[in-house]
């Protein structure tokens, strides 16, 4: 439960905040499909013989969704990615359905609160938001439906003069119980709700994440790096992608196993995170492969690799307690951007290069450039 609760309440980590943007243009464009079919409800009320009135309102109600959803979704279909968005648009959903229940209630208090059909968008605002892989969203949409329900109940509750009011044959009888019933339903909604966004959270972590040394992976760099770029170019600056590759990692395995195999990944990444500075990114590729995002231009980048390419040469590594201590070193390639690549596929390919002509060139090197 404590970890339940953590996920939930805080903001999640780039490659969440990603997916949540992708979540979010998914939800708009479900929103408008939703308002687009949302148009047959007034015409079926009326046809099915219902009030005139409540036509009507169904019908403003539909058309605003229309509109409104177009302006959502071209605001999520924007390059930039407004924080605010996802939170404006949570509320637009909830408070949208309250305010149809509220005109509803100007002309017929029962209907106001026993039109089960408009109530139960409140249901499907507060579920869009397990899209968008946000807890804190949940939580605030479900608070917000609960808030603003119960504040209408409790307003028609008190203006309503004539109990006589709140029963009707169409929609039954407005009681306290059903409405705090409703309210139930709507927690119980949230919670179930939050449950699935902890259970994605927990399963993008784990696809993000290498399990054996704690560092982002591949997927991670996949879905993180086009915003870190953008950030780049907004900023001017530079962009150097280091590939990093253990040398005779294999050697390690086949000599004393992979559990000691395992132990020196990790101390390897100890050493490499030490010296690592604010803005910089290691990434496990596979394997012994890793890749090194660093904020600056080819020469400095290099000159940052060889200081940690010397570090980790003069800390040996120990494979288990009283063994005799073991010298690793790696090679890598560096390439830079917007120079080498203008995407990270490209970037990766060139590094590469750069690497193998390392090994070809004895190892324990790294090369900036192209031989």
């Amino acid at each position: 439960m404590r970890d339940f609760r953590r996920r939930l309440l805080a903001r999640p980590d780039a490659l969440m905040l990603e997916l949540g943007a992708g979540g979010e243009l998914l939800v708009a464009r479900l929103r408008t499909l939703l308002s687009m079919a949302m148009l047959s409800m007034p015409l079926v009320n009326l046809l099915a013989g219902g009030k005139a009135s409540e036509t009507m309102v169904g019908l403003f109600g539909v058309v605003l969704a229309i509109v409104l959803s177009q302006a959502w979704l071209a605001l999520a279909r924007q390059r930039q990615r407004h924080r605010w968005l996802p939170w404006a648009t949570a509320a637009y959903d909830v408070s949208l359905t309250t305010l149809v229940l509220a005109i509803l209630a100007v002309d017929s208090p029962v209907t106001g609160l026993n039109s089960m059909v408009v109530w139960a968008f409140y249901l499907v605002s507060i579920a869009m938001t397990a899209l968008r892989n946000d807890g804190r969203l949940t939580l605030f949409s479900g608070a917000l439906a609960i808030a603003q329900y119960g504040v209408l109940a409790a307003a028609i509750f008190a203006l309503v003069p004539n109990p006589d009011q709140l029963a009707s044959i169409d929609y039954g009888t407005v009681t306290a119980s059903n409405q705090i019933q409703r309210l139930v339903l709507l927690a119980l909604m949230t919670a179930i709700t939050a449950t699935i966004v902890y259970r994605m959270q927990k399963l993008v972590d784990m696809s993000g994440t290498d399990g054996l040394t704690g560092l982002p992976n591949r997927t991670w760099l996949v879905h993180r790096f086009p915003v870190m770029l953008d950030a780049i170019r907004g900023q001017g600056g530079s962009l150097a992608v280091c590939l990093i590759d253990l040398d005779y990692f294999k050697r390690i395995n086949d000599e004393v196993g992979h559990l000691a195999g395992d132990r020196a990944l990790r101390h390897v990444v100890g050493v490499l995170r030490q010296q690592m500075q604010e803005g910089d990114w290691l990434a496990r590729l596979g394997g012994e492969e890793f890749a090194l995002l660093l904020p600056l231009p080819l020469g400095r980048a290099w000159e940052r690799l060889e200081a940690m390419r010397r570090t980790v040469a003069t800390q040996p590594f120990a494979p288990e307690h009283g063994a005799e201590l073991m010298r690793l070193t790696f090679s890598a390639g560096i390439a830079s951007w917007p120079q080498d690549g203008a995407d990270l596929s490209q970037l990766l390919r060139r590094a590469d290069l750069r690497l193998r002509h390392a090994k070809l060139e004895g190892r324990n090197r790294v090369l900036a450039r192209d031989p």
